[in-house]
C-alpha cells in the first residue's frame, strides 16, 4: 500500500464531504517580516504595533491576506492538487484579526461538482473555513477549482452548482472589537483621504509596477505551504513554465494599491474574485482600482468601501476591464471585488 499522497482527482469528490486540512500553521513575525519583503506593502496598521494600537487594536494584526493564504494553503494538498487553475471566490468574511501566536486550522466542505464537457476535467467548489487556537472562525469563503480527471471514463457526477451571493452588503462585515478611527492619524498613514473623499464610479491609477520572478513567487508560495505542482515543476504544464499563484497576484495588487487607497487598511470581505489570465515570470503587474460603494458602520469613526482591484500585465492607464465583447480585456490578470474598513 502506498504512503504517498497523490492528490485528490475530480471523481474523488462528493457533495457534502467534508475535509479536515492538515497541518495547523502558527502565525509567527516572521509571517509579517516575510510578507513585507515578498510585497510593497506599506498600510500602517499592519506595520506598525503603535498605529495598531491607536485605533484599538493591540496586539498587532498581520495583513488580512497571511491569514488567507495561509488558510488556502492547508486546502491544497486536498483539494487543489490536480488542478488545471483556481477559478474564483465569493463569500469571503474575515471575522477576526490575526495576530502573532494565532494557530490556524482550516477544513473545507464540497458544496458543488460539475463535469467539464471535455470530460477530462470538472470544477470543484468548496466552502473553507479557518478557526483559531481557541476554535473561533477567523475566516471563511467559498471558492472554485478546475480538477484533472484521474479516469477520463469515469462517469461525471450530478451537477450541483451552488448558489453563491454576488456580493456581501456592508451589514454583513464584521467589525473587529475595538475598532476605532476617531483620532485617526493620517500623517502617520501617508494620505490625507477618507470615506468623503471618495466617489462611486472613480477609478483610481497606482501608479507602481513590479516585475515578478519564480524566485520570490515560489517562496512566497512555499511560505503559505501551499503544494500545488503548477507553482514549482515545470513538468506540470505542457509549456513547461511555472504557473504563478493566484494569492501572489492578490497580494501584490492589494500591496500596489497604498498608493491612492492608504486608509483602506483592514479588508473586511472578498465578494468575488476572478483569476482572468494565467501569470508568469517577467511579467510586470500594475493594478488600478473602481470604487464600487462607500457606506458607514456603527464603529466609532470606521467607514467601509466596497472596491473593485484589477491587476493588470503592464500598466493599463484606460483602466478597462472588459472589450466589448464582454471578455476581460487583454492584460487583465486578477478582477477582484472586496470591502475594506477606512476611516469617515
Amino acid at each position: 500500500m502506498s504512503k504517498t499522497n497523490p492528490g485528490n482527482f475530480f471523481e474523488d469528490f462528493t457533495v457534502g464531504q467534508v475535509i479536515r486540512h492538515a497541518t495547523p500553521r502558527t502565525v509567527t513575525e516572521g509571517d509579517r517580516a516575510l510578507y513585507g519583503a515578498l510585497y510593497p506593502t506599506r498600510f500602517a496598521l499592519p506595520s506598525s504595533a503603535a498605529f495598531a494600537a491607536s485605533v484599538g487594536l493591540d496586539p498587532a494584526p498581520v495583513e488580512d491576506l497571511i491569514a488567507f493564504h495561509i488558510a488556502f494553503g492547508k486546502t491544497v494538498p486536498d483539494v487543489s492538487l490536480n488542478a488545471v487553475a483556481n477559478l474564483g471566490y465569493a463569500e469571503l468574511r474575515f471575522h477576526l484579526p490575526v495576530v502573532a501566536g494565532d494557530t490556524l486550522s482550516t477544513s473545507s466542505e464540497v458544496i458543488g461538482l460539475k463535469q467539464n464537457s471535455n470530460g477530462k476535467s470538472g470544477v470543484v467548489y468548496v466552502r473553507s473555513t479557518a478557526v483559531n487556537q481557541r476554535g473561533e472562525t477567523v475566516l471563511d469563503w467559498a471558492r472554485w477549482v478546475m480538477v484533472h480527471k484521474r479516469d477520463v471514463e469515469a462517469p461525471a457526477p450530478e451537477a450541483v452548482v451552488p448558489e453563491l451571493a454576488p456580493a456581501l452588503g456592508v451589514a454583513d462585515l464584521v467589525v473587529p472589537a475595538g475598532l476605532d478611527f476617531s483620532a485617526y492619524d493620517f500623517a502617520a498613514a501617508g494620505e490625507p483621504h477618507r470615506l468623503a473623499d471618495y466617489t462611486v464610479g472613480e477609478k483610481i491609477d497606482h501608479v507602481d509596477g513590479v516585475t515578478l520572478t519564480d524566485s520570490e513567487h515560489m517562496l512566497a508560495t512555499r511560505l503559505w505551504q501551499n503544494t500545488a505542482k503548477v507553482h514549482f515543476n515545470t513538468e506540470a504544464r505542457p509549456d513547461g513554465r511555472r504557473l504563478i499563484y493566484g494569492g501572489h497576484i492578490i497580494s501584490m495588487a492589494r500591496a500596489l494599491s497604498f498608493n491612492g487607497l492608504a486608509n483602506a487598511q483592514l479588508i473586511s470581505a472578498i465578494n468575488a474574485g476572478a483569476h482572468a489570465a494565467p501569470a508568469f515570470a517577467g511579467d510586470t503587474v500594475y493594478a488600478w482600482s473602481e470604487v464600487l460603494d462607500v457606506a458607514g458602520t456603527n464603529a466609532p469613526g470606521v467607514g467601509a468601501v466596497r472596491l473593485r482591484l484589477v491587476a493588470t500585465r503592464g500598466r493599463d492607464t484606460s483602466m478597462t476591464l472588459r472589450g466589448e465583447d464582454g471578455k476581460y480585456a487583454d492584460g487583465v490578470l486578477l478582477d477582484l471585488d472586496y470591502w475594506a474598513f477606512i476611516p469617515r
